[in-house]
């Protein structure tokens, strides 16, 4: 049953120790709770006197509007400075190489035109990538350690691949042993025109991946050489190897043998991955133009 005694007379119901409050109260506010035992406690606290929108000065409606007039200003002011700071950054996924002893100088990656690296990808360093070549998000090419790097035209560098390599120099001199050969030129890794290195892909250096070659998804490529057209199905292995042209190698293979790769069976008009690497090759060039005139 309610207290009556916490009430006034009448049928308002408002308690008789709380202070009203009205738009333009202030001061002290009371309330009294009455806890068992008889005993009474009470908690007071301020408010503030909210003033009336009506007696607001034209004088104080100037100041707010001036006051939006500066910060609307400040902010335009810092859009103007700090944007091309903030696209500057954007482009650091496309960085040149820090110098150490085995890398003692400084190198910008080299793009062509009609090449497209994503934005989530990144490339760093003595890096070559040709024309219509599609660097996918979270690829990762770095010509930091071992260099140059260089990725053929219409080649492609799917989600999540890595490139690296061994050093191929210390204190000024070449380390020959983390050094391949193409065409009378030395890389830590070549991968040649029409090469398509699937998802998860790892090659590193030294290693070499020649034209017209599919690499399947996570397959890993060192101190090996693939040869032209060839078929590397998922999940396989490479290591100290070179693969004959125009061979495949089976999915899950682990392949440290050289007698082995040479016995690797050729790709034949009856093989079904025969032409995976044409229609990925047409896929990827599409998708390095499409994205690039998005630009």
């Amino acid at each position: 049953m309610p207290d009556q005694a916490n009430h006034l007379p009448g049928d308002d119901g408002v308690p008789s120790n709380v202070t009203p409050l009205t738009a333009q109260a202030a001061g002290p506010v009371g309330v009294d709770r009455r806890a068992e035992g008889g005993l009474t406690l009470r908690f007071a606290f301020d408010l503030p006197r909210v003033p009336s929108v009506a007696k607001v000065t034209t004088w104080t409606h100037q100041q707010l509007i001036n006051g939006a007039l500066i910060v609307a200003v400040v902010l335009m002011a810092a859009f103007i400075v700090y944007a091309p700071v903030a696209e500057e950054a954007a482009a650091t996924n496309v960085r040149p190489n820090v110098t150490t002893s085995f890398n003692p100088s400084t190198e910008e990656p080299a793009i062509a035109q009609g090449a497209y690296v994503d934005a989530l990808a990144s490339v760093i360093g003595n890096v070559s990538i040709g024309a219509k070549v599609f660097v996918a998000p979270f690829a990762s090419i770095r010509g930091d350690e071992g260099q140059p790097i260089i990725i053929g035209e219409g080649s492609n560098v799917q989600d999540g691949v890595i490139i690296h390599a061994l050093e191929t120099e210390e204190h000024g001199r070449p380390v020959e042993k983390n050094l391949v050969e193409v065409g009378g030129k030395k890389y830590a890794v070549y991968v040649g025109n029409r090469v398509s290195l699937a998802h998860q892909v790892q090659i590193h250096g030294p290693a070499v991946v020649l034209d017209d070659t599919f690499v399947g998804m996570k397959v890993l490529v060192f101190r090996s050489r693939v040869g032209r057209g060839c078929v590397v199905e998922p999940g396989c292995i490479l290591m100290g190897v070179s693969v004959p042209d125009g061979r495949y190698v089976p999915a899950g293979t682990v392949l440290r043998d050289q007698a082995a790769a040479d016995r690797l069976p050729a790709i034949t008009d009856d093989y079904p991955l025969k032409t995976i690497n044409k229609g990925v090759v047409h896929v990827n060039t599409s998708l390095a133009k499409g994205y690039g005139a998005q630009k």
